[in-house]
């Protein structure tokens, strides 16, 4: 497996890193446009119930968005991470480090990935409390909507937006490090 991932960045490598951008692009950004335009203006719809049906709406459209693209960053980032050969710039067979920064290259690339990780795994939280909220919203329940809603946008994007912008700055310093 190893290897066919080494070969297959080596034969594709500008594809993937043009995937692994895009796809890094479209799910931070598509999140900075929902929590700051597209939250701005459902804010100024007056009727609650249309208001929650109306983010709830917009929410479920940008995950089926950005779904895809989540799948695509996780993929393209294990081939970059194998086929770039960080962990053998870093280690011998035997697991000892042989190149200090090579091995802090190695640790960033585990950190920028578990960022990512955990971006992905709070946007599954985000998408259990939009269904959450659309279930309510059905039932009339507006409070329990609204409390779902309302934590996705105050803190669970905000989050991601800061994680999604640290990971591509770790990203660009990778790139600059092995370039």
């Amino acid at each position: 497996m190893k290897e066919f991932l080494i070969e297959t960045f080596a034969h594709h490598r500008t594809l993937i890193v043009f995937l692994h951008v895009i796809s890094a692009v479209t799910w931070v950004g598509g999140m900075i446009a929902i929590r700051f335009a597209t939250h701005q203006s459902l804010a100024m719809i007056t009727d609650p119930k249309l208001r929650l049906e109306r983010a709830a709406h917009t929410l479920k459209r940008l995950f089926t968005i950005v779904t895809p693209f989540v799948i695509i960053l996780i993929v393209t980032a294990v081939i970059m991470a194998v086929g770039l050969g960080f962990r053998a710039a870093a280690l011998d067979a035997s697991g000892n480090v042989i190149d200090a920064y090579a091995m802090s290259l190695y640790n960033t690339v585990h950190i920028k990935e578990a960022i990512w990780l955990i971006m992905a795994v709070n946007l599954g939280a985000m998408m259990f409390r939009r269904n959450k909220a659309e279930k309510a919203l059905q039932q009339g329940d507006i409070e329990t909507a609204k409390a779902s809603l309302g934590l996705i946008t105050k803190y669970m994007v905000p989050v991601n937006i800061v994680l999604g912008v640290i990971a591509i700055y770790i990203g660009v310093f990778l790139r600059g490090a092995y370039a």
